[in-house]
């Protein structure tokens, strides 16, 4: 018969990759929440382009003040103080992306772990259920977690911008100085969520083969 769990030791060493990455990438944003840079200190101006709906804009950037320009002009943002800009973006996004990276290199050691099993043959064995369980569960909590901090970075963003910032829509002064901003992770009924969700009913797939299996012993 014809092994087929190269694809196995595949996944376990691509699920290597990406935690050994994630745990770069974690170390690299603790990194920079240590040195906590100043816009300042990054000098000179800044200019790029963006686009969003298939309509283009441009961000400019100095040390003092930022603006965006998008449809052809007709929508116009200014941030008067950038490096305050810079301060909010800095501290809630800079977390922010310290816990997606430091969850996501946990969750591919689980992984790794978990075809690591597969490879050695021992797939229903109640050490493969705990850990598939581990996963959904994981998945399922960090959903709710992730849409909080989510919430809690858009509404400092929000909140700062309000305060800070002027828009005009066609020239003319958008009312109420409101800006809104939303996550497009869907709230904690996301990915991971669902994603969560599935792999705890495939953990219960795992737990009757885990029991079969027991039965089949006993009966031999």
């Amino acid at each position: 018969m014809k092994d087929t769990r190269w694809i196995a030791r595949l996944l376990k060493w691509l699920f290597v990759v990406c935690m050994v990455g994630c745990a770069i990438g974690a170390a690299a944003v603790a990194l920079v929440m240590v040195i906590d840079p100043k816009l300042s200190s990054l000098g000179g101006n800044a200019h790029f382009n963006f686009d969003i709906l298939g309509q283009g804009g441009t961000v400019t950037l100095s040390n003092k003040t930022a603006a965006a320009d998008w449809m052809r002009g007709n929508v116009h943002v200014q941030v008067n103080d950038a490096n305050g800009l810079f301060e909010v973006i800095k501290h809630h996004g800079l977390l922010l992306a310290l816990m997606f990276t430091v969850f996501y290199a946990v969750l591919f050691d689980l992984l790794r772990r978990l075809f690591r099993n597969v490879v050695r043959g021992d797939s229903f064995t109640r050490n493969t259920l705990r850990l598939v369980q581990v996963i959904g569960l994981a998945l399922v909590v960090f959903s709710f977690v992730s849409a909080a901090a989510e919430g809690w970075f858009y509404f400092a963003l929000t909140d700062y911008l309000t305060h800070h910032a002027s828009a005009t829509l066609a020239g003319s002064p958008v009312p109420g100085n409101t800006f809104d901003f939303d996550s497009e992770g869907g709230g904690v009924f996301n990915s991971l969520f669902l994603t969560g969700l599935l792999v705890l009913a495939l953990s219960e797939v795992f737990r009757q083969g885990l029991v079969l299996k027991n039965e089949n012993d006993l009966t031999v």
